[in-house]
Formats: structure tokens, sequence, C-alpha cells
């Protein structure tokens, strides 16, 4: 990695007040500015646990001239699993995490301001943080010049716990379930409202993440696509590794979920409601982290709230309203995936070696019927596959096909279908850099999350010479037009088709060899994945 140095950097943020960040240099030269752990929201703690994000309040300011609020650092952390078995360092935690991390390139912004990337950071929606980007090589070597906001957002139980019981303990402006993405919504507002005292141009944003990251921008844009056209912030979309497909579970399907926490952490179901959320207030993270790692159904995901997420979203997009509100707006959309993603989605609470385990596993993350018809597709007598070697590598590759592989594909088809494919650019990823050699296995391939060296200029790490070539011609340079919203030479001539840069570190534009097998996977889900009629966002 280049050693690089750093003075602090002084921002007027006008009337929110005065901000202390750095600026990176490498050797000598200023290469970009950076402002961490900025806060968006109040604190969510104590009784504001699993209530939706409350904004700063007009009079908010950060700091003074002098006394800049110092912002130097990173986001806090959400309290969270680890990837492993055992937990992460527990003196890291806060649930105070409500901040965001913004780059920004050295230099006077162009007129109207830089671009903006709104880009929401992965892992699986149970762990993760934005403090681990590194933009500095990116923002001064290469023709991406853009401010990149990175919001933390409350995970796993903090951020999706759901239950018909704690609904009744609020009125409609306070909903509990899916505060996590309300966390990210309201990011966004301040980064819209905010963005341009940091010479970034609010007309100009787009968003997108990686992994569980894509899986919140495709929800974010379908919020925002329930929007009235007054209230619209998106103007592009970018989905890593990540795809929709299946309808998020109801709240009465979460209900069960939500009976094996309280009976892990010896809470009576008999007592009301009200005792329930507050003994669960009472509790601190380790307890109820510890608690989730025990249930059954330990993946706290998205419900289908009526609120956040529309019933009937799913049908939105086989019937044409999404395409149709996207076409009206001209949202594009850069989508895709890398060739070997089973093996790190394998690693991610694996199932013991049986099929029942797996059943058992997919279970925390869909719908029962969702899983019932997946299991008889895939496994239709009940035996492990020819290409997988035991029931947690079979794990790995159906996780990876239902998150991205096969419902990205049914996603993008339906789009095309209903007259959305001039906004729509695919790629595929089978090269990886060598950098990625230092943190993953090399016969894991193109696995989950190699490519993000690729769009994020190494992220950090340093790409060879010749790779760094590869890297500019191929899509680096896309990206970057993609982002300040020009015109993009794709180079394919069907929106099915993909653009993909193959292993020998060419690109190949072309048609998609497993489209069939993704649509057969997304029609098999029709029928389980829709839970009612489409209805606008409840704003």
């Amino acid at each position: 990695m280049m050693a690089k140095t750093s003075e602090p950097c002084v921002r007027d943020l006008e009337f929110r007040g005065f901000i202390e960040g750095l600026t990176f240099q490498i050797k000598g030269k200023p290469t970009c500015h950076y402002f961490g752990g900025v806060p968006y929201a109040l604190p969510p703690v104590g009784p504001f646990r699993w209530r939706k994000p409350r904004p700063l309040p007009s009079c908010y300011r950060y700091g003074t001239r002098a006394n800049p609020g110092r912002y130097t650092g990173g986001t806090a952390l959400c309290p969270q699993p680890g990837l492993e078995s055992d937990l992460p360092d527990m003196t890291l935690w806060d649930e105070d995490c409500l901040q965001c991390n913004i780059w920004m390139p050295v230099g006077e912004p162009p007129a109207g301001g830089w671009p903006v990337f709104f880009n929401i950071h992965g892992g699986f929606l149970q762990l993760g943080n934005p403090n681990g980007q590194d933009l500095c090589a990116m923002l001064s070597e290469t023709s991406a010049k853009f401010i990149c906001v990175l919001p933390a957002y409350r995970l796993n139980v903090f951020g999706f716990l759901a239950s018909e019981e704690l609904g009744q303990n609020f009125d409609s402006n306070d909903i509990v379930s899916n505060v996590g993405f309300w966390d990210i919504r309201l990011a966004l507002e301040w980064t819209h409202k905010n963005i341009s005292y940091f010479g970034g141009d609010a007309s100009n944003i787009t968003i997108g993440g990686y992994s569980a990251g894509s899986h919140a921008t495709f929800h974010q844009l379908a919020y925002e696509l329930g929007l009235p056209d007054s209230k619209a912030i998106v103007r592009r979309a970018i989905m890593w590794s990540n795809g929709p497909g299946v309808q998020p579970k109801s709240t009465a399907e979460a209900q069960e979920q939500f009976e094996e926490l309280l009976t892990a952490l010896k809470i009576p179901l008999s007592v009301s409601s009200t005792e329930k959320l507050a003994r669960l207030r009472a509790l601190d993270a380790p307890t109820l982290i510890k608690a989730t790692m025990r249930v059954k159904h330990h993946q706290f995901r998205a419900t289908t709230d009526g609120h956040f997420v529309r019933h009937g979203l799913m049908k939105e997009i086989d019937n044409g309203v999404f395409a149709e509100r996207m076409k009206r707006r001209g949202i594009k959309l850069l989508i895709g995936e890398c060739r070997d993603e089973h093996f790190i989605y394998g690693t991610w609470r694996p199932p013991k070696n049986s099929l029942e385990s797996l059943f058992n596993r997919i279970q925390a993350d869909y719908p029962l019927r969702a899983c019932e018809a997946l299991i008889k597709y895939y496994y239709p007598e009940d035996k492990l596959p020819a290409d997988c070697k035991d029931w947690p590598d079979a794990f790995g590759r159906i996780y990876a096909d239902i998150q991205i592989h096969m419902l990205e594909r049914g996603f993008v088809n339906a789009l095309v279908q209903h007259g959305a494919g001039d906004l729509i650019y695919r790629y595929r990823m089978e090269w990886r850099a060598r950098c990625i050699d230092n943190r993953l296995p090399k016969e894991w391939g193109v696995t989950h999350g190699t490519d993000y060296a690729i769009w994020m200029w190494g992220n950090g790490e340093n790409l060879l010479k010749k790779e760094k070539s590869l890297i500019k011609n191929s899509f680096h340079d896309l990206f970057a037009k993609f982002l300040d919203g020009e015109e993009m030479d794709w180079g394919t001539t069907d929106p099915l088709h993909i653009r993909t840069l193959t292993p020998k570190g060419t690109v190949v534009c072309g048609e998609d060899p497993m489209l069939e097998r993704g649509l057969e996977v997304w029609r098999l889900l029709q029928g389980v994945g829709v839970t009612g009629n489409s209805i606008m966002s409840k704003i």
C-alpha cells in the first residue's frame, strides 16, 4: 500500500457550522479530502432503539470557526456478529452509529458541483461498516472525480427486528420495521440537503452499493419510485453483486423469529407488548447479539411492512410498474456479478452437512414457501448435486443464485420486457487483480467482493501498472462517466447482453448463457414471492 500522510482540512458548512477533516497526501501531493463520522441523525439509543431515525434539528451545529467539529476518524460500529463464530471486539461497538464518511476530490469543483456517489456498505445486513474504504488513489489517479458519501446504518437485530406487537406501540410516524432502511433514507436526504457545502451537485446523485449494499440500493430505489416526483433524489443506481426477487417476509412471518428471540432472552411471551419492548430495550448490545446467534432464524432482514417495503413490490417488477417509473424519471441502472460468488457466500453461517440443515439455513433469509419451492427445484431427489462437494458447498451455490445470479436476471429481463432496456448496463467479472491474493485464496477465483478493487481502483491496495491500464480501459473510465451522467459506449447491442471482463483481461460483449436458467428460477418464485397488491409508499 502507498504510504500517505495527512494534514487538517477545515470546511465551512454555513448554517451547520464548521468541521475539520483531513487532506491526504502521497509524496507530498494532495490526493483528496476526507471527513469521517459526520452525524446525519440524532442517536438511536435508549428509548429510540427500534424507532425511526430522527433528523438533526435545524439548530444543530457541528462546530464553530474557532472550535470546528473534529471528524478525522470513521463512523461508529453498530453492534454485530463476526464473520466467524466469535464476536468481534465489543469495545468498539456503539449504537450511536448514524454517521457517514465523506471523500471528495481536491481542487475546485466543476460548474454545478462534483457528481455524488451515495455508496452503501455490504455485510448481509448483519455486519460491516464504511470505514474500510480508501479512495485516495482513485480520486487522484483516475478520471473518476466525485464525492463519495458512505453511511453507517443499523444492522441485524438493531436495524431489522420486526413483530406484530412492536408495531402496536407506535403511531404511523414511528414505524419500527426496517429501521436500517429508514436510516439509509435519512442519510440520503441529509446528503441531498447538505452536499453542496462540500462542493457536490445535489441534482446529480447516484445511489449504489456492494452485496447487502446492493440489496439496500434496490429497496431504496423501490421506495423512491413510490414517492411523488417532487421528492425524488436519485438519478442513477448501481447494484454490485445482488439482486431482488423474493418479496421480503411479512410481519406475521417475522413473528416466529421475534418469539424465538424472546425465548432465547428468557422474556415471557405472555407479557404485554409494551413490557416486551421495555425488557428488550433494557438489555445491553452483547446480550442481544449473542441471543441472535442462538436462534434458528438468525438473519434479521427486511420485512414487507406496507410502509418502506410495499406489499406486492415484486409484482410491480413483473407487471411493468417498476419499469414505467424508472423510465419516467430516466434512472439508469448498472448491475452485475462475479463468476465465483458462491465461495464467499458459503462462509456465512453455513449449514451442517445435510439437506435438512441447508433447508433450515435458507429459512433464516427467505419465506417458507420460497424455501420449499427452491429445495424442490434444486434437489428434486433430495440428493447432493454432482458439482457440489458437500451440503455447505451446495448452500453457497444456492445462496449465490438467489441473492445474485438467477434473480438478477429475472429482474433485468422484466425491466427490458417493459421497455426500460435502454436504462440497463449489465456486467460480469471473470478476472481479479493480484492484490486480492493478500486476503482471499487464489482457488476461490473471482468470488464475491473481488471486483471491488476494479471499481474502487484498488481501494487502498496497490494495483500493478499493467492492471491499472486494463481496469481503466475495461470498466473504470465507463464507471466515471456513469457517475457523471455522461453517455457511455458499453459495447453491447442488446439490453440483455453482458459486458464481460474475461480471465485473460479482455472485454467481450454478448449474450448471457445463464439467462434462461435465471428466468426459470424467477418464474418458479413468482407465485411464492408476491404477497399483495401494489400500493404507494407511505411518506
